[in-house]
């Protein structure tokens, strides 16, 4: 910042994300509409190849919006409330609990018992083969949403209630309006799709150390247009309160921190390795004991 101010411009909220998130959610409302008398193989193909990716998508721009980046700092019940409405077709609350969890990981990145993304010595000692390494990625979303209650408990919030209540509520409402089928196609494609799929690659990508002193990485492939740019990570963390959209403008100005540094050029290509590479796996992370940690 202090080399290139201009930065501190970007910062500030996106005015297009509020749109293109609430096309997202209509969009999958419009498909459960058009799911409803398929047959459960069209339901789980449509969950996998369309409707899961945009869920992916919108937990990628809850993401976002947990750093305020939709409405404002000013505005941060806006944002609250925005991400539980983008949650909808996710089809599990889910934006109240990482908005409380998200902090941490920026905070105390590494942190032992801080920073839930880092998997337990349980995961790391177990899924070590390529057959059982394959398994977990298929089993990401329970590790992503057991793990926290495991390793950093806290107590649930108001707005975790409410996001909760909204949902169930909006589930509901889509099962009375047209069956069970719609509210498969939603929670399956979530499930398969923060997954064993191509654009999970990026759960792998950000932090995991494929390079020894490096712990974080960036991804400036394709997928970035489905993932409101979370491949600008070495980006993002710099600066987390700049949207996705602007983070290709951090590289571009500042190129000289960010060119040289160590990136990923495919998502498939980082969950191949992931699986087949011995030196790689759920251990490969920084862990740290934080402050914090040692006064707790």
């Amino acid at each position: 910042l202090a080399k290139y101010p201009e930065i501190k411009a970007l910062m500030g909220p996106d005015p297009h994300l509020k749109w293109i998130v609430s096309g997202m959610v209509f969009m999958q409302f419009l498909a459960c509409y058009l799911v409803k008398d398929l047959s459960w193989k069209w339901i789980f193909f449509w969950a996998y190849a369309f409707g899961g990716c945009i869920n992916h998508s919108l937990t990628l721009a809850i993401h976002d919006i947990s750093h305020n980046v939709a409405f404002g700092n000013k505005q941060a019940k806006w944002n609250r409330w925005f991400a539980v409405f983008a949650n909808l077709p996710v089809g599990i609350p889910y934006s109240a609990s990482f908005k409380k969890y998200h902090i941490d990981h920026h905070r105390y990145l590494g942190g032992d018992s801080l920073d839930v993304d880092i998997p337990t010595d349980f995961e790391g000692w177990f899924f070590c083969t390529p057959l059982r390494k394959l398994l977990w990625l298929f089993l990401q979303p329970l590790f992503y949403s057991l793990r926290p209650l495991y390793v950093n408990p806290k107590a649930i919030t108001r707005m975790e209630i409410f996001n909760a209540l909204v949902q169930f509520s909006v589930d509901l409402i889509i099962y009375y309006l047209w069956g069970l089928k719609p509210i498969i196609y939603l929670i399956a494609g979530t499930i398969l799709c923060l997954g064993l799929h191509p654009i999970s690659g990026h759960f792998i990508a950000e932090h995991y150390m494929f390079l020894k002193g490096y712990e974080t990485y960036s991804y400036y492939g394709p997928l970035n247009w489905l993932t409101f740019n979370v491949g600008y990570h070495m980006e993002h963390h710099d600066f987390p309160s700049i949207p996705g959209c602007r983070l290709p403008m951090v590289k571009k100005i500042a190129a000289e921190y960010y060119d040289n540094l160590p990136h990923h050029q495919s998502w498939i290509r980082v969950l191949w390795d992931f699986v087949f590479d011995d030196t790689i796996g759920p251990y490969s992370r920084v862990k740290r004991l934080c402050k914090l940690a040692k006064e707790s």
